[in-house]
């Protein structure tokens, strides 16, 4: 339920199209719908203009099957993150036109048409190991509504590269850079836009990044000002903030 569909409702329920038995029945599932294993929020994107998106890890086939036949019963768009092919092909067994982006590991079901935002949202790595975070992020958001500008492959040990981009990522209206190693290319790039950042740290790198936590901590410890650091690897979560940033 969305604030379109909301409206949508409540105006055939004045103009006498649908009787109030049959809108208290539609409203039946709100604020959530249990399904036993998993409680679906069926009133967070009324909430905060974004549905509720499936974060598959720890999921199983069946369960994330379930999870999706519930969600389609509704008009929104849908979003699973971290999941498999395995996943996928369930996915399309309930419709067919899912999209499944194997780098990001993302599952998109997209049934509204929307304009996609004026202003964007530029996605900037490092280095094409940090690309599978940035296709979540993309992938987010565009399903959100964002225009976006990939720029790959920039990170600090070749400077000239990311100059190269730099009047792409001031025209944005948010930046999204996502680095790993020790994560340098959050500040950089702060300290030449005048552009939230908001960095996000991936686990790529030798054995003492720690598993992204050398770039974490260089991110959070940033020198630039206008930084915002979100988990490693957290590329939904990222395009989600930048989202709020980028909607008029």
């Amino acid at each position: 339920m969305n604030e379109a569909s909301l409206r949508a409702l409540l105006e055939q329920v004045r103009s006498g199209e649908l009787a109030v038995e049959g809108a208290v029945d539609r409203l039946r599932e709100l604020p959530f719908r249990d399904l036993g294993e998993a409680v679906l929020d069926s009133h967070r994107e009324l909430r905060r203009g974004h549905p509720e998106v499936i974060y598959c890890a720890g999921k199983t086939v069946a369960q994330v099957k379930t999870i999706v036949a519930a969600l389609l019963e509704g008009d929104g768009d849908i979003l699973a993150t971290r999941a498999t092919v395995e996943m996928y092909e369930a996915v399309a067994q309930l419709w067919p036109a899912a999209r499944y982006n194997p780098l990001g590991r993302v599952i998109v079901i997209q049934r509204r048409i929307r304009p996609l935002t004026e202003a964007y949202i530029a996605i900037v790595t490092a280095g094409t190991s940090d690309q599978a975070v940035a296709e979540e992020a993309a992938e987010t958001a565009l399903l959100f509504g964002n225009r976006i500008e990939r720029i790959n492959d920039v990170g600090v040990a070749g400077l000239h590269r990311l100059l190269a981009r730099l009047d792409v990522i001031r025209a944005a209206r948010v930046c999204i850079v996502i680095a790993g190693m020790e994560g340098a290319l959050a500040s950089v790039v702060a300290g030449l836009v005048a552009r939230p950042v908001i960095a996000v740290p991936t686990s790529v790198g030798y054995g003492a990044n720690f598993g992204g936590l050398s770039a974490l901590l260089g991110m959070l410890t940033s020198c630039a000002g206008g930084v915002g650091v979100v988990n490693i690897d957290n590329g939904f979560g990222a395009a989600c903030l930048a989202s709020m940033i980028n909607q008029p």
